[in-house]
């Protein structure tokens, strides 16, 4: 799909009950052999959490659930391309060991906040997130629908 001059993509932080992270390491990118989040670009007719659900599941074959953001990260690429990325905390559904996608990571798994602050493979992105994760003040809340008028025929708010 081309992308164009503005990209918007997403990201899930999903921590299983031993309080271990779910990361993956991408084959391919500006990440390519580092510890991450899975992420990806949303798609169209797609909200930005739907996407952050896909590529959890399509990456990892983990399945889990939006229950609100963690940060926003964004950029100007090279002058020419704004890139932002919507980072969210995720409940995890089922706890089961993860399955890499291989067309595009090389690996994926739970990893602890110590392993990843040890690893000299985690992404700068994902170092300060861990660093930064027990003072978000992440919480769950349903905003309704702002109103017919904006004509959203899918809509969710998330803090």
């Amino acid at each position: 799909m081309k992308r164009g001059k503005v990209w918007l993509a997403a990201a899930g932080v999903v921590i299983d009950s031993k309080g271990r992270w779910l990361v993956v390491k991408k084959a391919y990118g500006g990440l390519k052999g580092q510890w991450s989040l899975p992420a990806g670009f949303v798609d169209e007719g797609e909200r930005v959490d739907e996407a952050a659900v896909r590529e959890v599941k399509e990456e990892t074959n983990i399945d889990a659930g939006v229950c609100g953001v963690v940060g926003i990260r964004t950029g100007v690429i090279r002058d020419d391309v704004s890139d932002t990325m919507i980072i969210f905390h995720m409940d995890l559904n089922e706890e089961k060991e993860p399955l890499p996608n291989k067309s595009e990571l090389f690996d994926a798994r739970w990893m602890s906040v110590d392993e990843l602050a040890e690893s000299p493979d985690t992404s700068v992105l994902l170092r300060s997130i861990v660093k930064l994760f027990e003072t978000a003040g992440l919480g769950c809340i349903e905003v309704p629908d702002p109103g017919p008028q904006f004509g959203y025929t899918s809509y969710r708010f998330f803090i």
